[in-house]
């Protein structure tokens, strides 16, 4: 389960004796138990944001005026809360400070969310739909298929309506492995996939691909931000 980890500094405290943060950080992170953490800039460099009667009030400095503040984050990989409370106690800064440790809301199945996207590719692909296709993609994104490079989702629509004009009838999209990892807001993927298809010219498309994935988290859905193509053999047995 992930927790995150809050750094909260002191500043009546003394923080001369305290010990260096890198260790920790090499620590946690050989054991796969920090996955990201990052220092923050101090609170006069903050700006409070808030809304009211449809007017944005803004104002310098953070939220509550205190001595602590938040100075950095780190988010770990834990099985128990437990765990994350240990890992929290050896930070330098809990000497001098505080830690808040808060487990993640764990509600949304990542993973799931970006299978169901290379499903959609599927369907898009049979119905040879490039404008469907192209959904699944980040405005900004950067595909490489076929050793062109297409930077920006009008660059990928014109390639894929390129493709599907190039064929008759549905487009076979077979996905023989698929791997995913998923890390916070960005994922990456792996995988083989079979494109099938009957050319205009009568010549059938048979073709393996080797796909490596880029996914961001746009917030209400995963999209695909980098894509990299190439071609790959089938061999006799494969083809059958």
């Amino acid at each position: 389960m992930k927790y995150m980890l809050l750094v909260c500094g002191d500043d009546t405290a003394d923080a001369s004796g305290m010990t260096p943060v890198e260790p920790w950080v090499e620590d946690l992170g050989d054991r796969n138990v920090r996955l990201h953490g990052h220092r923050l800039a101090l609170p006069a460099e903050a700006v409070t944001v808030r809304v009211r009667g449809g007017e944005v009030l803004r104002s310098d400095g953070p939220f509550a005026e205190t001595k602590e503040y938040v100075a950095g984050f780190d988010i770990l990989e834990c099985d128990s809360m437990e765990e994350a409370i240990e890992a929290a106690a050896r930070h330098p800064v809990a000497a001098i400070g505080a830690m808040e440790v808060r487990p993640f809301w764990e509600d949304e199945d990542a993973e799931g969310q970006i299978r169901a996207l290379d499903v959609e590719l599927t369907e898009a692909a049979r119905a040879r739909d490039a404008d469907r296709t192209a959904a699944c993609y980040a405005p900004d994104v950067a595909a490489f298929v076929d050793g062109r490079e297409h930077q920006g989702i009008d660059a990928l629509r014109k390639s894929l309506e390129e493709l599907f004009a190039d064929v008759t009838g549905p487009v076979t999209r077979e996905v023989l492995d698929f791997r995913v990892h998923v890390d916070e807001s960005i994922a990456f993927g792996h995988a083989l996939v079979r494109l099938r298809a009957t050319r205009t010219d009568g010549a059938p498309l048979d073709d393996l691909r080797r796909v490596t994935t880029g996914y961001r988290n746009a917030g209400l859905r995963w999209l695909i931000a980098h894509e990299h193509v190439s071609l790959g053999s089938l061999d006799t047995e494969e083809r059958s």
